[in-house]
């Protein structure tokens, strides 16, 4: 009977068993492997053959990965963000504030150092932690505390399946190792306690304006109108992006000036009159700045920077950056992005723009105003634009054109009709317009019909007995 051997020997690779399992060993860069391959003598022989011949070339070995810690990680990842892909800062600070959650769950409840020793069940536990965290919803510290809903903590867990899957990708993951994040079925997981969108009637609406005053009015009617979203609305510059001539308002996309649009999608808005003569009302003689201003600096643009065009503001914002300080500039010369907006911030803010946070809680006091408490994010009048759109039947593209998301043709992930329909809502009214426009032409309903007039006359017919 032949001596079976525990070990073998392919060039530079050594195999050997320990127990019932056979192990790799090799050095690639200076580094001592040991990679786990399985039972099996001759597969371990293969791979170790397979892994000798890409050693001898210099090419990485097939089961080579570089152990990580998942702090170490998250780092690399969100400088890929930063660097690479130029994600937006407000992308990255929610990517942050996601892989917090899990940073604290495996340093405080299942100690896990390296990304490699993260497995499905630890994501599966990951996901009991988040159910039970109680988080206020606006971060403060004093606020009242709640439950993650269950859209936050599908997002928390999309957030971390994107960077295990670039930690795949950058061979941080043992290569039989699948994203923890991938098991677990995230996309299956159901939405249960989302928070209700309200959409305004007609009635609403009307209500909603009359309670404005004159800086309120033509600020939401322009919301209500083109369906912006604020921050669009507080970044828009004459004479550039509002032609009063042509009835078009121009959604611009303002890298100089530290502001980009959310799907960097630019659009133009055709105006109807009615909008073309309040914004023309409201901006009365001005002719350069922000199309809409701040309360305070109604109607004589007291700020500091009014009537500057967007070219003037840029070289203004340029020149504050040049005076920071030597002793406050970064060693590599160039400020980050983060402090380049807070300076263009201040800008935005002296040249006396209206602000997005000052636009919410004016919403929130009117909604409230009129009946409406829980209506609490100018959002719902962007939802209600796409609902309206729908109402008058106008084509998906279009509508999708108006909403500012990404174009419809799948060339860019997120976005697309997918996006648009999540802010369109049907009203019973218009569902029940369309389904008796389906049903108007089919033979069901003029039988239906017959059934009724003859169930009728019968029905006529027995009280007509019963009451003589």
């Amino acid at each position: 009977m032949a001596r079976t051997t525990t070990s073998f020997r392919v060039g530079r690779v050594q195999g050997y068993q320990r127990g019932k399992v056979w192990y790799l060993c090799y050095f690639e860069q200076g580094q001592r492997k040991r990679p786990r391959v399985g039972s099996d003598r001759e597969a371990a022989r293969m791979l170790a053959a397979q892994t000798n011949a890409q050693i001898t070339v210099g090419a990485p070995g097939v089961l080579s990965f570089e152990p990580v810690a998942i702090a170490e990680l998250r780092q690399r990842w969100l400088n890929h963000h930063e660097q690479v892909l130029r994600s937006s800062v407000s992308s990255i600070r929610r990517y942050r504030a996601a892989t917090d959650h899990l940073l604290e769950f495996v340093r405080a409840v299942t100690p896990v150092r390296l990304v490699s020793g993260f497995t499905p069940q630890h994501a599966e536990s990951f996901v009991a932690y988040l159910r039970q965290l109680e988080k206020a919803p606006n971060g403060h510290a004093n606020a009242c505390k709640r439950g993650l809903r269950d859209k936050g903590i599908k997002f928390i867990l999309q957030v971390c399946r994107s960077m295990f899957t670039y930690a795949r990708s950058r061979r941080h993951l043992s290569p039989y190792a699948e994203n923890p994040f991938s098991v677990i079925g995230i996309d299956r997981m159901p939405i249960e306690n989302a928070k209700p969108i309200t959409i305004l009637t007609p009635d609403q609406e009307v209500a909603f304006l009359k309670a404005c005053d004159p800086w309120e009015f033509p600020i939401f009617l322009t919301l209500m109108l083109t369906g912006l979203r604020p921050g669009e609305l507080t970044h828009l510059l004459l004479p550039d992006d509002l032609d009063i001539s042509e009835c078009l308002l121009r959604i611009r996309n303002k890298p100089e000036l530290g502001w980009q649009i959310k799907t960097r999608n630019q659009r133009d808005i055709p105006l109807i009159p009615e909008l073309v003569e309040v914004l023309r009302i409201s901006i009365g003689q001005r002719t350069a700045g922000p199309v809409f201003l701040r309360k305070k600096h109604q109607p004589d643009s007291s700020a500091s920077l009014a009537g500057k065009t967007g070219k003037e503001l840029q070289q203004i914002l340029e020149e504050r950056i040049a005076r920071i300080p030597s002793s406050e500039q970064p060693s590599n010369g160039s400020i980050s992005r983060q402090q380049r907006l807070q300076f263009a911030a201040g800008i935005w803010r002296d040249a006396g723009a209206a602000d997005a946070d000052r636009i919410r809680t004016t919403f929130i006091h009117l909604t409230a105003r009129i009946g409406l408490p829980e209506a609490t994010a100018p959002k719902l009048l962007r939802h209600t634009f796409a609902t309206c759109l729908q109402d008058a039947n106008v084509d998906p593209l279009i509508r999708n054109q108006l909403m500012g998301h990404r174009p419809a043709d799948g060339s860019k992930s997120g976005g697309g009709l997918g996006m648009t329909a999540v802010y369109t809502h049907s009203r019973p009214e218009t569902i029940r317009q369309q389904l008796g426009m389906a049903t108007a032409k089919r033979g069901i309903v003029s039988v239906a019909r017959e059934w009724i007039q003859s169930r009728t006359a019968t029905l006529q017919s027995q009280n007509a007995q019963t009451c003589g």
